[in-house]
């Protein structure tokens, strides 16, 4: 009985302290599945939208940065034109290509592609509106590498999310069919530790370091405190892939946030170092909305492993 009034008191207390960090950080930014994209000294800053008024239904949102540190809202990059019929825009992905801006995302849980002369936008979707597909698909990542462009991505089979990717063929419209190969499963005892029957791997995020190709990617349901991320490395941008047997390299342990996950592998060039950005819950008792959050990866060439500095999560703000 004691126990029980224990781990009653406990839980009270773990509430009371989240709803009070939630109400004191108020300037933090709600984005789940960030991406960031840098050009000019400007970093920019996309992802899926809160929940609630600011539903995922409207379109996708764009900070902007000079430093990481102090973020403007700029609106919205792609706003909804057929609100009726499409919604839940999740997890956009910029890329330049030419003179033009290119914005890979979710909607309808298909994976579609918009245009724009700036990366803040307006991005427009493309004539041919989806990528051609019998299985749902969501979290496109593209990777650019020796001429050819990857399209990362995860799609439902048999009620379980797998990562696979695919050449894109040039004009972005669609992929190569014979090049789709599947990356990753969950497989593995950390990668569903609530042992749920729907297996989830997802929000793959890719990076080329001389001849090593590594992959970010999450695992566990996005509304589990064991959210987390793992990472494996591959010779070819198209697998296999070897998962470390170091992971999970993100998730409750190392930074002490509940659900952080899926997000974006980037260079900071101010620093001269790699950049993660992904998101957590927004507190230990609430899912929703969920924050961004920042922080220092470490990579070892000859190793061929990443490492956290764990010291240097922060969640992103807007400038007062």
């Amino acid at each position: 009985m004691k126990k029980l009034i224990y781990l009653i008191s406990f839980l009270l207390v773990v509430f009371t302290i989240s709803n009070n960090i939630y109400k004191l950080n108020k300037q933090d930014i709600f984005f789940a599945d960030p991406s960031i994209f840098y050009e000019n000294r400007k970093y920019y800053l996309y992802g899926t939208s809160a929940g609630g008024i600011d539903n995922t239904n409207i379109g996708l949102k764009v900070y902007l940065s000079d430093d990481l540190k102090k973020w403007e809202f700029k609106g919205y990059a792609l706003k909804n034109a057929t609100p009726c019929r499409d919604k839940g825009f999740w997890a956009p992905q910029i890329l330049k290509k030419d003179s033009l801006y290119y914005m890979f995302y979710t909607v309808n849980e298909k994976i579609s592609v918009a245009c724009s002369k700036s990366p803040l936008g307006p991005f427009k979707p493309r004539k041919k509106k989806y990528i051609q597909t019998k299985h749902r698909q969501i979290d496109p990542f593209v990777f650019a590498d020796s001429n050819k462009h990857y399209l990362y991505h995860v799609r439902r089979l048999d009620n379980d999310n797998v990562i696979f990717v695919a050449e894109l063929k040039n004009d972005f419209n669609n992929i190569n069919d014979e090049t789709l190969t599947k990356c990753l499963s969950s497989d593995l005892p950390w990668e569903n530790e609530d042992d749920f029957e729907f297996k989830s791997v997802q929000g793959p995020s890719v990076f080329k370091i001389d001849s090593t190709y590594y992959m970010l990617y999450s695992a566990n349901n996005f509304k589990s405190s064991n959210y987390a991320v793992g990472y494996a490395i591959s010779s070819s941008p198209l697998g296999p892939w070897i998962k470390s047997i170091k992971n999970p390299l993100i998730n409750f342990k190392t930074i002490n946030e509940s659900g952080s996950g899926h997000g974006d592998i980037f260079y900071d060039k101010m620093k001269n170092n790699f950049k993660y950005v992904l998101h957590t819950h927004n507190s230990f008792a609430k899912i929703r909305p969920r924050k961004t959050g920042i922080l220092v990866l470490i990579i070892d060439k000859k190793l061929k492993t990443i490492n956290l500095k764990s010291e240097s999560f922060k969640f992103l703000q807007v400038t007062k």
